[in-house]
């Protein structure tokens, strides 16, 4: 069996990284929320960028349903926790990587151990997880730390990023206390689809609100994944520029179509406030 040893395996790195750079990578510890389709491809492609501390949280098991989108779903993975499936990715790639686990998910018993030691945290979380995901932005934001996000788009993505000493997850998004499920539902597509373009090739045949299932292809996660690598490693090695919230940067390979846009405002703004009321009115109640 051949023998492991970290600068031969991620050498190919170097030249777009240094040494010192790939050493930073090595050294620190990414926080991943959810491994599903977006996180499942994500813990793939940092491992290969050669990023060597992991904490993952996630309760949830491996279903036929998940194949159409997720890395590690085969059917020798049904029934099998999503993060012991990444954690083996992971070592199978690196198997000097120090790899925490939270069988569990997010929760207030948790968040402290989740975001020990990390360096940066991502969020992968389902999209109805309204409670856990509050719970995460708080916590991040008092440690300091940047939460990155890139929600599917139908065959796209979009790309938010808040930093712990600019606009708040809560105050892009608008959202305050006592607010309905459907209206978060409202808020949260708002702020991460200003503008829609997958609404021009949706049709509703795979929607169901009532029973939390949303369509979602498998090419927006594993474009996703490259993209998260990169913005990563920029926050790790100083590399390049993070765009923060409320700056959000949407991509849909489908209509060939980009946007980076700022909003001052985040989703507060009158004309936000409009979308969100033409959003309402075809959502189902």
């Amino acid at each position: 069996m051949a023998s492991f040893d970290y600068f031969t395996a991620f050498q190919r790195n170097i030249g777009f990284l240094s040494r010192q750079e790939q050493e930073l990578v090595r050294g620190a510890r990414v926080a991943i929320a959810g491994l599903g389709g977006t996180g499942g491809a994500q813990v793939h492609a940092l491992a290969r960028i050669g990023v060597g501390r992991f904490t993952l949280a996630d309760l949830d098991t491996y279903e036929l349903a998940n194949f159409n989108r997720q890395l590690g779903a085969t059917m020798h993975t049904i029934g099998h926790p999503k993060v012991d499936v990444a954690t083996e990715i992971i070592h199978a790639i690196n198997p000097e990587a120090d790899v925490r686990q939270l069988t569990a998910g997010i929760g207030p018993e948790s968040i402290a151990t989740f975001l020990e030691e990390a360096d940066l945290v991502i969020d992968s979380l389902d999209f109805y997880c309204f409670k856990e995901r509050f719970l995460l932005y708080a916590e991040a934001r008092k440690r300091g730390l940047w939460v990155l996000t890139a929600p599917p788009l139908g065959f796209g993505f979009t790309l938010l990023f808040f930093d712990p000493d600019g606009m708040s997850f809560m105050d892009y998004f608008g959202f305050k206390e006592g607010m309905s499920q459907r209206d978060l539902t409202i808020a949260l597509f708002a702020g991460i689809a200003p503008r829609p373009y997958m609404l021009k090739y949706l049709n509703m045949e795979g929607l169901d609100f009532g029973a939390h299932r949303l369509p979602s292809v498998g090419a927006a996660p594993f474009l996703i994944a490259g993209v998260m690598a990169t913005e990563t490693v920029k926050r790790i090695t100083g590399k390049g520029k993070t765009l923060a919230a409320p700056t959000i940067q949407q991509y849909d390979a489908m209509l060939n179509k980009f946007n980076r846009r700022t909003y001052p405002m985040g989703m507060r703004s009158p004309l936000q406030r409009f979308k969100k009321l033409l959003i309402s009115k075809r959502m189902p109640a």
